[in-house]
């Protein structure tokens, strides 16, 4: 039922981007959904309900739902799966955060954003379209690039084992910055870790 979970006092969303299937688990382009897992595993959240064409979970954090989702379509059709579970929740768009990966941000990095434009990545385009507004909450993770390796290609690649150390730590990084981002707001966030 709508409103089964904000019922018990206020709602937050944190949506983590990737594609699905086992082909893609230890891409570049799945750090969003690495930090869904390492926030489920934090905060004992089963992710694995499957409804509005994402996988998700909901749990308690700070006195706060805290809804984690998944969208299981392709990346550049995350867009409807997250506006259709926005809508089911009645949540305000201040009480979603998207968490992705950025080639233009050094490997490592994290970034929060209160809104702004895509910045040309397609999953985020596709989520800010099918919400109709660029007031969305957004955290960056940098994946770095190779300024020979077609973008496309580089995404869906696997990091080497050095990249990967700094991608956890990002990861991690990240993790805590959406626990700040859920108790204290998105400006103690960004303040935070920017």
């Amino acid at each position: 039922m709508p409103g089964e979970i904000s019922a018990m006092g206020e709602t937050k969303m944190v949506v983590g981007l990737g594609n699905p299937g086992r082909d893609y688990v230890e891409t570049r382009h799945n750090v969003g959904f690495k930090v869904i897992h390492a926030l489920a595993e934090v905060l004992n959240i089963e992710v694995r309900k499957k409804k509005f064409g994402a996988v998700f979970g909901a749990g308690e954090f700070v006195n706060k739902k805290l809804i984690l989702l998944k969208p299981w379509r392709f990346m550049n059709r995350s867009g409807r799966p997250v506006a259709t579970a926005i809508g089911f929740y009645r949540l305000r768009l201040e009480d979603v955060l998207v968490v992705v990966d950025d080639m233009d941000l050094a490997l490592g990095r994290i970034r929060i954003r209160q809104k702004g434009s895509s910045g040309g990545h397609k999953g985020l385009a596709d989520v800010l379209e099918a919400m109709g507004s660029e007031n969305i909450c957004r955290l960056r993770i940098g994946i770095g690039r190779r300024e020979r390796q077609d973008p496309v290609d580089f995404v869906l690649s696997r990091p080497t084992e050095e990249e990967k150390e700094l991608l956890n730590a990002a990861i991690a990084g990240a993790r805590d910055a959406v626990l700040c981002w859920a108790e204290y707001g998105i400006d103690a966030a960004m303040n935070k870790f920017n």
